[in-house]
């Protein structure tokens, strides 16, 4: 995973999968990056493959811290089989999700 500094946005990429397996430390290295007074988050899901429901709860908490700080939370150009998924838990109204 990277993280990168753009203004008050904090940019998440090269995020292989987002399961069980590394849900929590996720979430957990995010939301101690965003204690640097960041309150947008851009999370690149282009290299992503591989996402769960454990995966989508550490993206809706962060929804919610971001929210919380009057901030947004966008997903960035997620692979086919990671939009089905948003889609079928009907995910992609909570989220922005930008396709470039």
């Amino acid at each position: 995973m990277k993280l990168d500094i753009r203004g008050d946005t904090l940019l998440v990429s090269e995020i292989k999968e987002l399961g069980a397996e590394n849900a929590n430390e996720f979430r957990d290295s995010v939301r101690s990056e965003m204690k640097n007074g960041h309150k947008n988050l851009e999370v690149d899901l282009a290299a992503t493959t591989f996402i769960d429901s454990c995966g989508l709860g550490a993206l809706i908490a962060l929804h919610k811290t971001a929210c919380s700080r009057q901030g947004t939370l966008r997903l960035k150009n997620p692979q086919p089989q990671v939009n089905q998924i948003l889609e079928l838990t009907r995910m992609h109204r909570v989220f922005e999700i930008i396709k470039t």
